[in-house]
């Protein structure tokens, strides 16, 4: 765009079109006259020697209590239907860090209620925790459960962020969470694949400047969820090539690691509140060398691998429990028994993982009395650390399940001390506390004595046995 007179700033807003219905945010000053900006809005009916207004503003966002239990989009427009928004500011999308000096350097775990999660890899309270994995196995599921979780059991203030995902999620989370009775604490921002990549790659920065709103000036916890950090990296790459930047590694933008620094560096705790992120993160190809899983990584206190073979095989959450790591994790943070209790619970995990190939090839019978133990052991954790999810019930017909610390500790002690050597592996899976393992098996024993013996034929209130070759 060309302007003779005042050059537009970067970040302002310029509009367009017939209508003016078209929004460019600048991002680059070629010359005294020209400015090259990105579209937030589609840009059909555009055409050279269109006149373009410069607002002189940057893209602003609305905070306020009057955001809670609405949805938006990038702009700060409501799409929920629900009428004009009122008791809100508007302020720009981009903003700065909190400074060191205002930052808290406090440690505390945070609680999910999911026991592979909160034994093995514990989210940090003001920290950002990321959840790893490829299409398809259960990234967004494990987010709404969190949601879910700590909506009801938080006092805050809850923030969810689609970037570049399904318009159909949006919707089935808006009425999960209204059903839930939990929405009056939520805000909803959505900026979804079928827009433009500008939208995309500002909606992050909407959700977060309500997010500091909340934080700072009204001292309350705040829990973003982001789904999916991977598409604001891949936004930005489709800038870049618009605006005709150089590729980096593999397509990637040169400024990757800067546009992503300036979204994570936001987040943050300081001694007034905290805004706690757990972000999805689509790892491409199941490949976590792609640069934008080694960038993320960077950031995060918290990384979550969510394994295609462990969801392969029924587990879920489909967490990996050896890839998966925490800085949560220590004996300062968790104390002594969680601490060693995890160490003694991923051991035993990886020496499983190192017999499988034995047990694949020459059977369990030719392990050792000690390492048949271990393997029972193993199997046994591994199917405990499955739970069924609140927000599944529908489609497992199982009733959703939040366990506390205390009970996934006992648990796993005791499953360690071969308590339930004798009961079935089945017994342990897809339940929550330790004690519904051993209801299962009474109600299979109860059951199995009401059966008739086999090979009986039950008339009226006598039981027949019928006779050898009759």
């Amino acid at each position: 765009m060309r302007f003779d007179e005042l050059l537009p700033s970067i970040y302002s807003v310029v509009k367009t079109g017939r209508e003016m219905e078209v929004v460019i945010e600048i991002l680059m000053q070629l010359d005294r006259r020209h400015v090259r900006g990105i579209a937030l809005t589609p840009t059909e009916g555009l055409c050279r020697g269109m006149k373009a207004l410069n607002t002189g503003a940057p893209l602003k966002a609305p905070v306020g209590k009057g955001t809670l239990s609405r949805m938006f989009d990038v702009f700060g427009n409501a799409i929920d239907r629900g009428g004009p928004l009122s008791n809100v500011t508007w302020r720009s999308v981009h903003g700065a860090p909190p400074p060191l000096s205002r930052r808290s350097t406090k440690a505390e775990v945070f609680q999910t209620g999911i026991k592979i999660i909160d034994l093995l890899v514990p989210l940090e309270r003001g920290g950002k925790a990321g959840l790893f994995g490829g299409a398809g196995v259960g990234k967004t599921v494990l987010l709404t459960e969190m949601i879910h979780n700590m909506v009801s059991t938080e006092s805050g203030v809850s923030i969810f962020c689609g970037i570049g995902e399904r318009c159909r999620e949006g919707e089935e989370l808006y009425r999960d969470m209204s059903e839930a009775g939990v929405l009056d604490n939520m805000v909803m921002v959505f900026g979804q694949m079928n827009e433009p990549p500008g939208s995309r790659f500002r909606v992050g920065l909407a959700a977060l400047t309500m997010a500091e709103y909340f934080r700072d000036d009204l001292h309350q916890d705040v829990l973003l969820l982001i789904d999916n950090i991977f598409r604001f990296i891949q936004a930005g790459s489709e800038i870049s090539g618009m605006t005709g930047q150089m590729p980096s590694r593999l397509g990637y933008q040169p400024t990757i690691g800067t546009e992503l620094s300036a979204l994570e560096e936001r987040i943050a705790n300081t001694g007034t509140g905290a805004i706690t992120s757990i972000q999805a993160v689509y790892v491409p190809a199941d490949d976590f060398t792609d640069p934008a899983a080694v960038h993320t990584f960077s950031h995060l206190s918290a990384s979550l691998v969510l394994s295609r073979k462990r969801a392969g095989e029924g587990f879920y959450p489909a967490v990996d429990p050896l890839s998966s790591g925490s800085k949560m994790a220590g004996e300062s943070i968790v104390g002594r028994r969680h601490y060693d209790l995890a160490r003694e619970v991923r051991r035993v995990l990886a020496q499983y993982a190192e017999l499988k190939d034995i047990i694949a090839m020459l059977g369990l019978e030719q392990l050792s009395a000690e390492d048949r133990r271990l393997v029972g052991r193993a199997r046994r954790l591994e199917r405990f650390f499955t739970q069924p999810f609140f927000t599944t019930e529908q489609f497992s017909g199982l009733k959703g399940k939040s366990v506390p610390i205390t009970d996934t500790i006992d648990g796993c002690e005791r499953i360690l001390r071969d308590e339930f050597e004798n009961y079935p592996e089945r017994a342990l899976y897809m339940i929550g506390s330790i004690a519904e393992a051993q209801e299962k098996v009474e109600i299979e024993k109860n059951e199995t004595a009401k059966q008739p013996e086999a090979g009986t034929m039950t008339q009226g209130s006598a039981t027949v046995k019928p006779e050898g070759g009759n």
